[in-house]
């Protein structure tokens, strides 16, 4: 990897960090919003829902024009915009505003995560993609580890409008150096697409099947990931009794643990192949899953090895996925389709959160019941994706654009 290509990365990843937080910060912050302004968790699940579902539109929309643009340029706007949202998100004074000001955020978000995808697929041959998606899905882990704590401990000092201020500040600082190292985008603008029909945008990808699995793959695998997730910090503390000050070391422990992992899931995507990395992660993962959601009495400490080994296995599904998604089009293509998958992304996430929402039911000491049926249904997803991932890779090999068959 030649220095150019590292510091892309490294600001790609930066940026991811900010993005990811702002989303990830607002699903522990359940044990604080609800209380404060006395919402349900249907209410809470639909804060959380608010910024994916408008963040899927954008997204949807985005893959009309997006190759038609620099996509340095269309990461640039949609972040400034993202961070304004956030900024929004921070001065909040009810729940009305604060559902407006994330559906904000999440229309501007929408464009980034596509775009970021996009750019590393352009940067990087696809031989060498599973260590670069490992390095941008690092960034999940330095929010686990770092950024969630701290916003937390932010909320814990202030109040919880302290962790959306921390992030739009950060956001800012890192504009500049956006502008200035990362490099011009556009060489996939060609005459023929600038000039695609949005109808036959649409009809390309329903007619491809590589696309459909690949949209289908996304939907599954965050619709699983993303039904334990909203309600996990209210779960820990007003069920199993943990405070506010120990809750933030579930993801310090499980940040700390990928961001060692995730650089090696990568490398080993590459070497041994995606789909089996995939599997075998997709299969491991079953087992926290369940044991998560129906948590026994325990020491402090097991539920932390218990949690870490969650989001190992997890963020480890996610760098051979990323990288298979990436694959089935042609660069010409490649911002469209990935920002149609970005919005799938997007509005999945959002559903499991309101379905979550939907089973999940709050008692009056603030305790939920049911959490562990979401555990159940996870479960069921995870595994139909395992049925994605094999007939995509199949796909792949056949058009002579994935992995040899047997390293």
């Amino acid at each position: 990897m030649n220095s150019k290509e590292r510091i892309a990365l490294i600001l790609l990843a930066a940026l991811n960090f900010t993005h990811i937080l702002d989303f990830m910060i607002m699903m522990p912050l359940g044990n604080y919003l609800m209380p404060y302004f006395n919402i349900s968790p249907q209410q809470f699940s639909m804060l959380v829902a608010s910024y994916t579902f408008s963040a899927g539109i954008a997204g949807f929309l985005a893959a009309f024009f997006v190759d038609n643009f620099d996509r340095k340029k269309v990461l640039l706007f949609g972040y400034i915009g993202f961070l304004i949202g956030t900024l929004c998100c921070a001065l909040s004074p009810t729940f009305e505003f604060l559902l407006i000001s994330r559906i904000v955020a999440g229309l501007f978000g929408g464009l980034i995560g596509a775009q970021v995808l996009s750019i590393v697929a352009d940067l990087i041959p696809y031989e060498r993609r599973g260590i670069a998606m490992g390095i941008i899905m690092a960034a999940f882990s330095v929010a686990s580890v770092f950024g969630v704590p701290f916003g937390l401990y932010i909320a814990n000092l202030f109040n919880w409008h302290g962790p959306f201020f921390f992030v739009a500040g950060l956001g800012a600082v890192l504009v500049p150096f956006l502008m200035r190292f990362l490099p011009k985008m556009d060489g996939h603008l060609t005459t023929e697409t600038a000039r695609i029909n949005p109808f036959v945008l649409i009809r390309e990808v329903a007619r491809d099947k590589d696309q459909l699995l690949a949209l289908g793959f996304t939907a599954s695998l965050m619709l699983g990931h993303f039904m334990i997730i909203p309600f996990l910090n209210p779960f820990m503390e007003f069920n199993m009794g943990f405070s506010k000050f120990q809750t933030p070391m579930l993801y310090m422990a499980g940040g700390i643990a990928t961001l060692i992992t995730s650089p090696l899931i990568g490398r080993l995507a590459d070497k041994v192949g995606k789909h089996k990395v995939y599997f075998i992660m997709a299969v491991t993962s079953i087992f926290p899953i369940a044991l998560i959601t129906n948590l026994p009495p325990m020491p402090f400490y097991l539920v932390l090895c218990v949690s870490g080994f969650w989001f190992v296995v997890s963020s480890g599904r996610t760098i051979p996925a990323q990288a298979m998604v990436s694959n089935v089009v042609s660069p010409e293509r490649r911002g469209s389709f990935m920002s149609f998958n970005s919005s799938v992304q997007q509005i999945f996430v959002g559903l499991a959160s309101v379905l979550a929402g939907l089973i999940v039911v709050k008692n009056p000491d603030n305790s939920i019941q049911n959490y562990e049926v979401t555990g159940y249904i996870s479960i069921l997803i995870t595994l139909l994706t395992l049925i994605f991932v094999f007939r995509l890779d199949t796909r792949l090999k056949r058009k002579g654009v994935g992995e040899s068959s047997d390293r």
